[in-house]
């Protein structure tokens, strides 16, 4: 008797899966079949800024120039009255930047960009989290983007805050402490690096978020795998506005 029920819920299990994976697969089709709607009525009229049809590694090199020209003192001069109506019907940025919420690092500024040239996602610390990956599938799956930069930066407040922490063996108040949870990896796993610990702690954050955009599916993982896009890690140095790629 005890057999038989012990097949029975096997069985259910096994169901339950088999029906869990269809949903999923079913939710996948049913999202790419929604953006490949969107992008066929967008081809029909045409890409609003053509030149942002780029593969993954010139959208990197175009990313970098923009910031030496920053760097530069060199910055474009733009009409953001000829740019705003051409927009208005859709968008195809070239890159997607999650960066940190940090005042001092803009990335529109910091890449020299114009209007509709990246789709950015600010968070203090810049780490993925549901809405940050649900947002860059968005803009992987839906906008055809080719390129996501995971920007840190020098004189963190929350990669300090979460070394404090850590440190005092002391959480934070009110939701502060949500950044340290989710933080908290990098400054565990720099830990032992030699070196500056927080200039350690701030390369390790980029690199795991970088990680982490490069492994979710059912979108990103794929999309790297086959090509189209490119997930790599960058340091703005707040002296200077010189970014330099970590990985």
């Amino acid at each position: 008797m005890q057999a038989a029920h012990s097949q029975d819920m096997s069985h259910l299990n096994k169901h339950a899966r088999s029906r869990r994976s269809l949903l999923l697969f079913a939710a996948s089709t049913a999202f790419l079949r929604f953006g490949s709607k969107i992008v066929d009525a967008k081809e029909a009229k045409g890409p609003p800024k053509p030149n942002n049809l780029l593969s993954p590694d010139a959208a990197l090199s175009r990313l970098l120039k923009g910031n030496d020209r920053y760097v530069q003192g060199a910055s474009r001069v733009d009409d953001f009255r000829r740019e705003r109506p051409v927009l208005v019907e859709g968008q195809n940025p070239y890159a997607a930047v999650l960066s940190c919420a940090d005042s001092r690092v803009v990335p529109e500024l910091v890449f020299n960009s114009g209007l509709g040239d990246l789709f950015v996602c600010r968070v203090a610390g810049n780490f993925a989290n549901d809405d940050t990956l649900a947002s860059m599938e968005y803009a992987v799956a839906i906008l055809n983007t080719p390129l996501i930069l995971v920007l840190g930066h020098d004189h963190c407040g929350a990669i300090d805050a979460t070394i404090k922490s850590l440190h005092e063996d002391k959480r934070p108040p009110g939701h502060i402490s949500s950044l340290v949870t989710a933080l908290s990896p990098a400054v565990k796993a720099s830990g032992d690096q030699a070196g500056d610990a927080f200039a350690q702690a701030t390369r390790q954050n980029v690199i795991n978020n970088v990680n982490k955009f490069k492994s979710t599916g059912p979108f990103l993982n794929a999309a790297v795998e086959q090509n189209r896009l490119k997930v790599v890690g960058g340091l703005y140095r707040i002296d200077t506005g010189k970014v330099d790629i970590v990985s």
